[in-house]
């Protein structure tokens, strides 16, 4: 059972030895003499190992610890861990004795092999087969990426910014969510910049004004800290791909994902982009009917465009009165207790397996939950997930799932299982009512479930390749496949019940609601279009202006500017924490979930177990063990296609 409650001194103490127990470990493999060669894998498999499952003692507090302290104390403890990546990657005697280990002998397993190839090519990918010097710059550009990534994420995390608003101004909103809001001495609501309180104004709010103001005041959040940063990146980046031998960042990335090259991406992107402009058009002319039709009513002036403070809110007035979906009323059927039970059940059910609910975890705050998971079939025990479900100060502010401990072989022939945890933002309890999903909230619960999954199923022999830690142009794909259940009647009336006396979503309603799924679908695809060109314009630059760089892409998909004086890029987290030139991936990874769900299981249906365990043994099991397209061929028995992507966005 893991500790939870060190204070920041045991912190750094627990730190220091355990980096000196990981630097000894990889010193066993560098020193391991030539006649002992052989021994040289399982070394660097324990070396692994042991980094992957103590190291998250000390870097995952900073994301969800209640104390300050204890957060500031895991952000330093992050930057030592990653200066130690760094430096560890960089070991050129490491490097050598691999090189020498695939020169003359013959890896026991398929996968052994395949960690002998990917650990030799990630030497190279950091230079390691360079002169000297260069080896060094890379280092320090290597040290110093990783430091900016952790201070651009601190600087989120930290973030007080509060907007007052007066009740009129958040006309619109619910009864229930102004009654959750802080009020100051005036009566008016404190509205921070976090999602549970952002994304219901923008979506409800129906002052233009209002949605303006708290739009542009997020896309300044920590501005001035992190565009500096960001556009600091795209130098090193830029630089350390060019000593590489790569023309840019993005072909440097690009060459050890699915897609492979720039041009494959830049042609798949531009494609989406051509195909989505049409559907776009109509979708805004609705929404700007709309708008027009507001604004009259509540005495403010149209711009006679559709802004970017716009799009959410009447994306949600046109499931309101074209599906008449009322999302309000939908909240009353998602209390979170009855859709973790729902959830939990369809999981258990379709992957064989079964979950343990333990009454006194050891966690880092009372809200957490712990949960055993074992095959269901033979109760072999398979790993934990930890769920801390609702925001606090200072814990990180999206939805995620940490990877605690890789479920990985061990040489005694045991396994050690997997531990991770389910760090999301909904909403809140008040003091009358459970805390209600919306249905978008159930979506991002189902998806981040499935990373949980990915990382309890996964069966890897080695750490390096243990759960979620395939190609990362694939990484989405699984739980992507697994939101499909969000929009299925039969599993829906699953996880739903009306918080007062459990009875089931009117079918009526539920109708609407699957109906529904088709709406928007050009401007939400074209969202992800705007972040995934941004994204790709910066990386095949030397210098970026990161502001600018987003306003026209903005302006190129969706018809309009950013805001004046913002800049989106300053709180886009993933250009900081590893998606550097990989956001396309949300999209090229949707292509493949929408052809595994249409093949697998829209014919088996979406409780069949069988479906289910084909699922989990060619996708899940495999973890990042072989190729990703070889997992979808294995499971498809055919070239992965995207007849049903298209197909499920309506324009087949």
């Amino acid at each position: 059972m893991r500790k939870w409650d060190m204070t920041g001194p045991q912190l750094e103490k627990g730190l220091e030895e355990m980096l000196k127990t990981a630097r000894e470990l990889y010193d066993q493999v560098a020193t391991t003499p030539t006649e002992q060669i052989s021994s040289i894998l399982g070394k660097l498999t324990e070396a692994h190992r042991f980094y992957d499952s103590t190291s998250t003692f000390y870097d995952f507090p900073s994301q969800v610890s209640a104390d300050k302290s204890v957060r500031d104390a895991s952000v330093e403890a992050d930057k030592k861990l990653s200066e130690f990546s760094v430096e560890m990657a960089a070991r050129k005697d490491v490097f050598d004795v691999m090189c020498a280990y695939q020169q003359s002998q013959t890896a026991p397993t398929p996968e052994s092999k395949r960690l002998v190839e990917r650990v030799i090519r990630e030497g190279r990918r950091v230079g390691l087969h360079l002169d000297k010097e260069i080896q060094e710059r890379i280092k320090d550009i290597n040290s110093r990426i990783s430091n900016l990534g952790i201070q651009f994420q601190n600087n989120m995390n930290e973030d007080k910014t509060a907007i007052f608003f007066t009740s009129e101004q958040l006309k619109g909103c619910t009864t229930d969510f102004l009654a959750g809001l802080e009020k100051d001495g005036e009566g008016k609501h404190k509205v921070t910049l976090q999602y549970p309180h952002l994304y219901p104004i923008l979506r409800e709010c129906v002052i233009v004004e209002t949605r303006r103001q708290l739009l542009v005041a997020r896309y300044s959040m920590c501005l001035d800290l992190n565009t500096p940063i960001l556009e600091e990146l795209v130098k090193l980046r830029a630089e350390k791909a060019k000593l590489l031998g790569f023309e840019t960042h993005s072909d440097f990335i690009l060459d050890a994902r699915m897609a492979k090259t720039r041009n494959t991406v830049s042609t798949f992107l531009n494609d989406m982009v051509s195909r989505m402009k049409e559907p776009l058009e109509r979708e805004f002319e609705g929404f700007l009917q709309l708008k027009e039709k507001e604004c009259r009513e509540n005495g403010e002036e149209s711009s006679g465009r559709i802004e970017s403070w716009d799009i959410y809110h009447y994306m949600q007035v046109t499931i309101r009165d074209q599906y008449s979906v009322d999302q309000e009323l939908l909240k009353q059927y998602f209390p979170i207790d009855t859709v973790t039970k729902g959830l939990l059940s369809i999981y258990q059910r379709i992957f064989n397996l079964r979950f343990e609910c333990l009454s006194e975890p050891a966690a880092w705050h009372p809200d957490v939950s712990l949960y055993s998971v074992f095959e269901a079939s033979t109760d072999q025990f398979m790993g934990q997930f930890y769920m801390d479900l609702h925001p606090r100060e200072g814990k990180y502010g999206h939805a995620a799932v940490f990877g605690l401990q890789p479920g990985v072989a061990l040489s005694s022939g045991d396994r050690q299982p997997a531990v991770c945890a389910l760090v999301c933002n909904f909403t809140a309890p008040t003091a009358d009512k459970p805390a209600l999903l919306t249905h978008s909230e159930v979506e991002t619960y189902f998806h981040e479930f499935g990373h949980a999954m990915h990382q309890i199923c996964s069966q890897a022999e080695h750490a390096y390749f243990a759960g979620t830690n395939v190609e990362r142009d694939f990484v989405e794909a699984p739980s992507q496949m697994l939101q499909n259940w969000c929009w299925e009647p039969e599993s829906l009336k699953l996880m739903s019940g009306h918080y007062k006396d459990g009875s089931a979503i009117p079918d009526k309603l539920l109708d609407k609601l699957v109906a529904s799924k088709q709406a928007n679908v050009a401007t939400t695809t074209c969202r992800q279009l705007v972040f995934a060109l941004f994204d790709q314009d910066i990386h095949t630059k030397e210098n970026a202006d990161t502001a600018a760089s987003f306003s026209n892409a903005n302006e190129r998909v969706m018809g309009t500017p950013a805001p004046a004086s913002t800049n989106f890029a300053a709180q886009f987290g993933h250009m900081a924490g590893g998606y550097d030139a990989q956001y396309y991936g949300y999209m090229w990874s949707e292509v493949y979930s929408d052809d595994m769900f249409q093949s697998v299981f829209r014919d088996a249906g979406v409780l069949s177990k069988e479906a289910g365990l084909k699922y989990r043994t060619c996708i899940l099991q495999p973890g990042g063990s072989i190729d990703a397209f070889d997992m979808l061929k294995n499971m498809l028995g055919r070239e992965p296609n995207s007849d049903a992507f298209f197909k499920a966005k309506g324009f087949a």
